[in-house]
């Protein structure tokens, strides 16, 4: 959960800087930085005659007392000019020691008219205590190592991967420096593929320390219009040109038509290929003054989703018709939508604001339609970087490309993308969707006339159903009135890449007013202007709220508009300070662990974790206190600049892993003192360390299967198999009072049988628990003095899991958690008690909300009585049990992670 925190700040370790309109030169300062995150309201003259870029740098070279950028010419490359009319607006992206900073760009605004330059203003992000040196002693195959290790373990959180998944790829895209504290080097990997379980397209953006090949941030890359279930790219085709052999001589396109899913013929503009002596989709008419680029329809039915996200799949055709009027194929495949929306979008954006295609310079644009999902419908689109994909309906829903405002959401993040590049993960992925969802929208209702003030006209997706009314079929909604203080969500990057989708309609609400209140044309102005000139890639809510001011005062909006504009984000919550405003039922153990995916410990009274420093810069290191909160904290691990991770402790030692370059090393260490022990290494790692007494078992997980739980002693670290028996595979261990549990996976022929089983350590007997039907997977365990348990995730996608309990000698089998039916969880981490066992799991819904969120549940070991943990909001995660019924976590209500716990559950959460 950490990583939200530490790069992307779901909620800034300092005060927010305050976002009053500034006054003619006022600098709003900005956060742990000399740099100011925004200078308005300036005339201040610059050089005329050179490039903008030149200018602009020479303009914060001049003021260095004010910008506190050293070297601009050094420091600061170009990303972007645009010139719009002697309107020049500079993008410049910062480098530390010749190494690029995530998120360090800064934006200089100028007017060039008449012969005379003058700067405007200026904003964005300059980290200026960067300190890091740049020579990595990870080399990229590591990192690639590394990176497709930790985005696999996500993925499968705790799961098993499907048999015929395909191992992850990644590629090494060179080193980046994060801007935490005095920085961290890290190496920047893209891993591709897709999804272990679901089989959905993945393309996460993976960063490697590159000191000790620790995977410190990892978010997804894919834009998705929904909320996704729980190699080099090729270059995407740039169209064809009119006038090409393979046309028909066009002037310049042909009229077509074609009916829309809402029963309404249009006018497409298509071509005619004589190849395939059919009409096409594709427009030549729109970019042919600029570019000569198209905006083409292609038909990839029977193409999977993950066959089609990243490289071009070049085994696919334009959608193409007989004759000019295509008929009920294109209609219901959604091409005729797609390509009739993407017009309309591509026209919006060119008459409101002068832009010239998603780039600004004339860039193909590209629609795939009737994408499926392994053979099944897929009800999600999604843009990834260079095209538009678009999934095949089903019974309850219509193509998403059937919805105006899905296209122009889905066009959006490809002028994102081009402008302030928004990172799509915390709250800057939460103000890209936001946008998105707002240009989408806007489109939209303009296009069909939809009244401000109607009920409907903040809903997106509301016309994909093709039996539900609008307000039940609608994905969001941004009249809801979501605010910071009520809504807002802290969830892991592993969880909607941080909420990107769960928390953006609370900014996106602030804007659908201010175009209520100040109607359209103004609105849009505004926030058009904001996005691509203010706005940087790691900005947030706060920083949102600034730009959209400093943009209406920009366009001259009125006194009174600028009220307006601030009363429209006081209504959602988005002002100064509204990070302190979240409320937990929790105790404090040990506050903001700034960690990225490292689970904690307890055992005897005492817990176990992994923590960073205040700004995530350092290493992390394993801590461990009493469950009761007193007494002083224990570091356990050396400082020796590497990651320790997975703590395990019985309160007497701590078990740990240890992320170095060359190895993984497995340490212990007594809490009463003592030197480190290294009981294990290897070089692709462990997980699910548990320890009781002088043992300590774990499981090794060598790609791409194999898996082995073993133990060690921590008299005799040599490694021991539960079960040597050959191509047995053995996983998710637990281990009490002498007895290690596991899950087992045996082959008979092509088929996978799942079981669970003991091993007594004292007289070596293993013990075969019963089972209720055939386990069609196997889920983690937990054993106690009188039972084990453990998850037996269903046979499908759902993620619904039942949670199973038999007595030590494998009888009396029986669930306390059912695996189907309206009580059903999603679960995925399980730890007990004699007293009690806790899962950590979600309940199955089809939207994101704080009710299916991940939450601890707790189940009496006898009864099976549940009750939720905590009524926090946000994510929980990561449990362990010191001991009864208490129960330590990782919480993310605030936005940034704690370690909490409560002695007792909560009961009923309303």
């Amino acid at each position: 959960m950490g990583a939200a925190a530490l790069l992307i700040p779901a909620v800034p370790a300092g005060a927010a800087p305050a976002a009053r309109p500034a006054a003619p030169g006022e600098v709003v300062p900005g956060q742990r930085t000399a740099t100011p995150a925004l200078v308005d309201g300036i005339r201040e003259a610059a050089e005329a005659t050179g490039s903008p870029a030149d200018a602009a740098r020479g303009h914060l070279a001049a003021r260095e007392g004010r910008y506190h950028i050293g070297d601009p010419g050094r420091d600061l490359r170009t990303v972007q000019t645009v010139d719009a009319g002697g309107h020049e607006i500079v993008r410049l992206q910062q480098k530390h020691r010749g190494v690029d900073v995530l998120g360090g760009q800064y934006v200089v605004r100028m007017e060039h008219q008449g012969g005379e330059r003058v700067v405007t203003g200026t904003s964005g992000k300059y980290f200026t205590g960067l300190r890091t040196g740049v020579e990595p002693a990870v080399d990229g195959a590591l990192a690639v190592e590394r990176a497709v290790d930790a985005a696999t373990d996500q993925l499968l959180n705790h799961r098993l991967p499907r048999p015929d998944a395909q191992p992850l790829t990644g590629t090494d895209r060179g080193l980046v420096v994060l801007p935490r504290g005095a920085g961290v080097l890290t190496r920047h990997v893209t891993v591709r593929g897709t999804h272990p379980v679901t089989g959905v397209p993945v393309l996460h953006e993976v960063y490697v320390d590159a000191q000790a090949g620790y995977p410190v941030l990892q978010y997804s890359g894919i834009k998705t219009f929904r909320p996704p279930e729980t190699g080099t790219a090729a270059p995407a085709p740039q169209g064809r040109r009119a006038g090409a052999s393979a046309l028909r001589a066009e002037e310049p396109g042909v009229k077509g038509s074609g009916v829309k899913y809402d029963g309404k013929t249009v006018e497409l503009p298509v071509a005619y290929e004589e190849s395939r002596t059919a009409y096409v989709l594709r427009d030549h008419t729109r970019m042919a003054g600029t570019s000569k680029n198209t905006l083409s329809t292609w038909d990839a039915r029977g193409k999977d989703v993950g066959d089609v996200s990243g490289p071009w799949p070049y085994d696919i055709l334009e959608f193409a018709s007989p004759t000019p009027a295509f008929g009920p194929e294109a209609t219901e495949a959604g091409a005729v939508d797609a390509h009739w929306a993407a017009g309309k979008v591509y026209d919006y954006y060119r008459d409101r604001h002068g832009r010239d295609s998603l780039d600004g310079r004339g860039m193909a644009v590209n629609s795939l339609v009737g994408v499926t999902q392994s053979g099944q419908p897929y009800i999600n689109a999604f843009w990834d970087g260079s095209k538009m994909v678009y999934g095949a309906g089903d019974a309850e829903y219509r193509t998403l490309s059937a919805g105006l405002d899905v296209v122009g959401h889905e066009m959006t993040h490809g002028v994102v993308e081009h402008s302030a590049n928004l990172v799509y993960a915390g709250q800057s992925g939460a103000l890209n969707e936001a946008v998105a969802d707002y240009f989408g929208n806007a489109i939209e209702t303009d296009t069909y006339g939809i009244p401000m003030d109607s009920p409907d006209s903040g809903l997106l997706g509301e016309t994909l159903c093709r039996t539900k009314p609008p307000g039940t079929c609608a994905t969001r909604d941004l009249n809801d009135g979501r605010t910071t203080s009520k809504s807002f969500l802290g969830v892991s990057l592993a969880t909607d890449n941080g909420g990107v989708h769960l928390n953006s309609t609370i900014f996106a609400g602030a804007l659908w007013d201010l175009r209520e209140d100040l109607g359209q044309t103004l609105a849009d102005k505004i926030v058009y202007k904001a996005l691509t000139e203010y706005l940087t890639p790691l900005d947030g809510f706060t920083e949102g709220r600034a730009a959209v001011l400093a943009a209406a005062r920009d366009l001259h909006a009125t006194e009174a508009q600028l009220r307006t504009a601030e009363r429209a984000f006081s209504a959602h919550g988005v002002v100064p300070g509204w990070e302190l405003a979240m409320g937990v039922d929790s105790d404090p153990l040990l506050g903001r662990i700034n960690t990225d995916g490292s689970s904690t410990g307890a055992g005897g009274g005492w817990w176990a974790a992994s923590k960073s420093n205040e700004v995530g810069t350092e290493p992390y290191s394993v801590w461990a206190g009493r469950a009761d909160g007193t007494g002083a904290l224990k570091l356990m691990s050396p400082n020796d600049g590497r990651y320790h991770v997975h703590p395990a402790t019985d309160g007497r030692t701590v078990v740990w892993l240890a992320y170095h370059r060359r190895s993984m090393d497995i340490l212990a260490r007594p809490i009463a003192g003592g030197p480190v022990k290294t009981l294990w290494s290897g070089r692709r790692g462990a997980s699910d360390l548990r320890v009781e007494g002088d043992v300590v078992v774990f499981e090794t997980r060598p790609r791409p299967v194999g898996e082995s739980v073993r133990y060690v002693r921590l008299s005799d670290p040599t490694a021991v198999k539960v079960n040597d028996e050959p191509g047995l595979r053995t996983v998710h261990p637990s281990i009490a009072h002498g007895r290690i549990a596991y899950g087992t996976i045996r082959r008979d022929g092509p088929t996978r049988i799942y079981g669970v089983e003991t091993l007594d350590l004292k007289t070596g007997k293993r013990t075969q628990m019963g089972q209720l039907g055939t386990p069609a997977r196997i889920g983690q365990t937990a054993i106690t003095g009188k039972h084990v348990f453990w998850l037996v995730p269903t046979d499908d996608d759902s993620g619904r899991t039942a949670l199973r309990r038999a007595g030590l000698d494998g009888t009396a089998v029986t669930d306390l958690s059912p695996g189907d039916g309206p009580d059903a969880l999603r679960a995925s981490e399980l730890v007990g008690t004699d007293e009690a066992v806790t899962v950590t799991a979600s309940t199955p819904d089809t939207v994101y909300r704080n009710e299916t969120l991940s939450k601890l549940w707790q189940f009496s070991a006898d009864s099976g009585q549940r009750s939720r943990v905590s009524c926090n909001r946000g994510e929980q995660a990561w449990p362990a049990m010191p001991g009864g019924r208490q129960v330590v976590w990782v919480d993310g209500t605030a936005g940034y992670t704690d370690l909490v716990t409560r002695t007792r559950p909560a009961g009923r959460c309303g």
